[in-house]
């Protein structure tokens, strides 16, 4: 059989992608952990190079972590032998999963990428009764004290090469076809102190900043470099990036 097609937005930023993404909080894996048994095994399909995986690793018996790039498996931080992790080069709407294997589907900043009747279909038949599909992303940061203006500049360069789907992220998902109720949900936020060379390779990590680049051939990190630096003060000073952070739980019926 032929490999199934995917829109591919990170394969080309998959090492950047794996270094410079911010972590999830343990709040968020908490509010999992309250409506999923410990002893719970979990598809996390989707995993890109594993920001949340280690998390769900951490709570949960066994995690089926897949994603349709090789690229990014390639730098999960859960490769080599030993660990509750297995890793599948799958695409998000389909698994070799058995039905009614999972207690648990997670899915990171990731499904606004998937085709959602097939993958909501899917979740069907891999939940167990009572099983709960969780999905979150977030939104873009809030810039640090005095960088509104140097923020605002950047976003307005790399505005136009973010794929449609980001929009969908910035809603929080609102409008979905949901499959199963809804169970309530923390609000949420995602924190990180970081210097400035920290916060430039995050910048440099996104699908946008990639598309800008391959389409001008300038890229806008280094364009802006100079401005945001100015805005940021001593480089190596920690300054909080802040993501407000979304939820959806929804359990299956039964």
């Amino acid at each position: 059989m032929a490999p199934e097609r995917f829109n591919d937005h990170f394969s080309v930023v998959a090492e950047a992608y794996a270094a410079a993404r911010p972590g999830y909080p343990d709040g968020l894996f908490e509010a999992l952990a309250a409506v999923v048994p410990a002893g719970a095994r979990v598809w996390e399909p989707g995993c890109g190079s594993g920001q949340a995986t280690r998390g769900l690793a951490a709570r949960f018996a066994h995690v089926h972590a897949t994603d349709p790039s090789g690229e990014q498996l390639a730098r999960h931080w859960a490769n080599g032998p030993g660990g509750n992790v297995d890793l599948a080069v799958e695409p998000g709407e389909r698994t070799v999963l058995d039905g009614a294997s999972v207690q648990l589907v997670a899915v990171a900043q990731a499904l606004h990428w998937f085709d959602r009747p097939r993958f909501f279909q899917e979740c069907r038949r891999v939940l167990a009764p009572g099983g709960v599909l969780a999905a979150w992303g977030y939104a873009d940061f809030l810039p640090p004290e005095g960088m509104v203006g140097a923020v605002a500049d950047y976003r307005r360069r790399i505005a136009r090469y973010w794929p449609p789907e980001r929009a969908e992220v910035d809603q929080a998902y609102a409008g979905y076809d949901w499959p199963f109720p809804p169970l309530p949900a923390p609000e949420l936020w995602l924190e990180a102190d970081w210097s400035l060379p920290r916060f430039l390779h995050y910048l440099a990590s996104s699908s946008a900043r990639a598309r800008c680049l391959e389409a001008t051939g300038e890229d806008p990190v280094a364009a802006h470099a100079d401005a945001l630096a100015q805005a940021w003060g001593d480089p190596d000073e920690a300054r909080r990036i802040s993501w407000p952070l979304f939820l959806h739980l929804r359990r299956k019926p039964g």
